[in-house]
C-alpha cells in the first residue's frame, strides 16, 4: 500500500468510535457537573510559549516538539501539552478579570515526537481541566476528586493515587541545592542518559527509569524535607482532605511517593498521578496526572494567579478499560429493506421522519438481493430490521424484527407506532 497513517498516529474507524465518544461524553459530563466550562485553543502556538512554560531543559522541548516556520517566518509548534495554551488564552482574553476561581476543561489532540508504543502516540488526545485563582488545598482536592469521579464512571477499578509535594519556589531552591550536593560525589556512577539530565536539570533524574539511579535516589534528599511553613501547611491540609474524601471511592489507594516530581518545569507544591493498581501489559503506568502551577501565569506574562490542573490521555484510557464496561450501543437502530420501487419511496419518507427523532436508520439499496441486504443489516449491527413491500403498504402493517433475538414485533405502518416500538424495545 502506497500511503498509510504516519507512524505514531491512528485512524478512529467506526467500530472504535463508540467507545471513544463514550469516554468524551463522560469526560464532558463529569467536568460540567463540577462547574467547569469547555475551552478550545489552536492546534499550534508560538514556539516560545512552550519553551518558557514547559522549560528549555525538558525532554518535551529538547526532543519531542513538532516545530516549523510558516510562510511569514514565524516559529510555531504543534501543541505538545494542554496547560500552556489554556494559560495563554486565560491571559489573552482577560479571564483574570472574571470572578475566581475560573474553571476550564478541554478535550484536544496533542503532538509529541516520541517513540511510538502502546498508549504513547505522536498524536494523542487529552482530556484536561484547569482551575485558576484558588491557592487552597481544597482546590487541589477538587480536581483530584473530579479525576477519580471520571475514572470511576468509566468503570476503572483498583486505582492507585500517587501524590507528593515539591513545595513552592523557595522550598524547591533549597531542596535543589542539597540534591546537587548529594549527587556531585556520585555523578560518575550515573548512567550516561541521567548524566545529561543532571547537567540540564538535576531534579529530572528523580523520575529516572535506570536501576542504578533509582538505587542512588533512595538515600538522596527529598523535596518533602525542604517544605517551608506555607508549603507544609498546604501539603498537610490536602492530605487530610484526601484521606477523608477518597473513602467514597471503592478500590482507590492513596500512596505518598516522595520521588514523584512530574516531567514539566512549571509544577509547584502538589503533584499527582493515577495509575491502575494491577497494570496490564498493554497499559501505560499513568493514565492521569497533574498538579499545581502557581507561578506559570505570571511567568508567561500574566498577573500572579495560582492554578492547578490535570491531563488524561484518551488512548491510554482505552487500553485500560474493560470494553464491556462502556455503553456498547449498536451503530444502527433500524435497517429498512424495500421490495419494490414504491416501497423504497415509502421507506425513504419513514427514514427521514425517524431521523428527525434521532433514530439511526439505514435505507438499504435495492441493487442487492434480499439475502445480501439482510446479511448487511447484521454486519452493521442493526438492532432492528423492517421489510416493506406493496402488501405492507396496502395493509398498513409491518413487522419489526429484533436481530439479536429473532423476535418479530407487529406494528402499524405509522411513524408514531414505529417510533414507539423502537424506543420501548430498544
Amino acid at each position: 500500500m502506497e500511503f498509510k497513517a504516519p507512524r505514531g498516529t491512528s485512524d478512529h474507524i467506526p467500530e472504535m468510535i463508540n467507545n471513544w465518544n463514550e469516554i468524551e461524553r463522560i469526560a464532558r459530563e463529569t467536568a460540567k457537573s463540577f462547574g467547569y466550562h469547555e475551552i478550545s485553543t489552536p492546534v499550534f502556538e508560538q514556539t516560545g510559549l512552550f519553551k518558557r512554560a514547559v522549560g528549555e531543559g525538558t525532554d518535551v522541548v529538547q526532543k519531542e516538539m513538532y516545530n516549523f516556520k510558516d510562510l511569514g517566518g514565524n516559529e510555531l509548534t504543534l501543541r505538545p501539552e494542554g496547560t500552556a495554551p489554556v494559560c495563554r488564552a486565560f491571559i489573552e482574553h482577560g479571564m483574570h478579570n472574571l470572578p475566581y476561581p475560573v474553571r476550564l476543561f478541554y478535550i484536544e489532540p496533542m503532538f509529541r515526537h516520541e517513540r511510538p508504543q502502546s498508549g504513547r502516540m505522536r498524536q494523542h488526545h487529552q482530556f484536561g481541566v484547569e482551575v485558576f485563582g484558588d491557592s487552597s488545598p481544597e482546590s487541589d482536592s477538587e480536581i483530584i476528586i473530579l479525576a477519580l469521579t471520571y475514572l470511576e464512571k468509566l468503570g476503572l477499578k483498583d486505582l492507585k493515587l500517587k501524590i507528593n509535594s515539591i513545595g513552592n519556589k523557595n522550598s524547591r531552591e533549597n531542596f535543589k541545592k542539597e540534591f546537587i550536593n548529594y549527587f556531585n560525589s556520585k555523578i560518575n556512577d550515573l548512567p550516561e542518559i541521567d548524566k545529561k539530565k543532571f547537567d540540564i536539570n538535576p531534579i529530572r533524574i528523580l523520575d529516572s527509569k535506570e536501576t542504578i539511579t533509582k538505587k542512588l535516589i533512595e538515600d538522596s534528599p527529598k523535596p518533602i524535607d525542604f517544605l517551608d511553613e506555607e508549603s507544609e501547611a498546604h501539603w498537610k491540609g490536602l492530605l487530610e482532605i484526601l484521606k477523608r474524601s477518597i473513602i467514597e471511592f471503592k478500590n482507590v489507594t492513596l500512596e505518598v511517593d516522595f520521588n514523584l516530581v512530574r516531567g514539566l518545569d512549571y509544577y509547584s507544591k502538589t503533584v499527582f498521578e493515577i495509575e491502575p493498581y494491577n497494570k496490564s501489559e498493554k497499559s501505560q503506568s499513568s493514565i492521569l496526572s497533574g498538579g499545581r502551577y502557581d507561578n506559570l501565569i505570571s511567568y508567561i506574562g500574566g498577573p500572579d494567579t495560582p492554578a492547578a490542573g490535570f491531563g488524561s490521555g484518551i488512548e491510554r484510557i482505552l487500553l485500560s478499560i474493560d470494553e464491556n464496561l462502556l455503553d456498547k450501543d449498536n451503530l444502527t437502530d433500524l435497517t429498512i429493506i424495500s421490495l419494490t420501487n414504491e416501497a423504497w419511496i415509502e421507506s425513504n419518507l419513514i427514514c427521514n421522519k425517524l431521523r428527525s427523532r434521532n433514530i439511526v436508520v439505514v435505507n438499504s439499496s435495492r441493487d442487492k438481493s434480499l439475502k445480501s441486504q439482510m446479511r448487511y443489516a447484521n454486519q452493521i449491527k442493526s438492532k432492528f430490521l423492517m421489510v416493506i413491500g406493496d402488501n405492507e403498504i396496502s395493509n398498513k402493517e409491518i413487522e419489526l424484527k429484533e436481530l439479536s433475538t429473532g423476535k418479530n414485533i407487529k406494528t402499524k405502518l405509522e411513524i408514531e407506532e414505529i417510533y414507539s416500538k423502537l424506543k420501548s424495545n430498544g
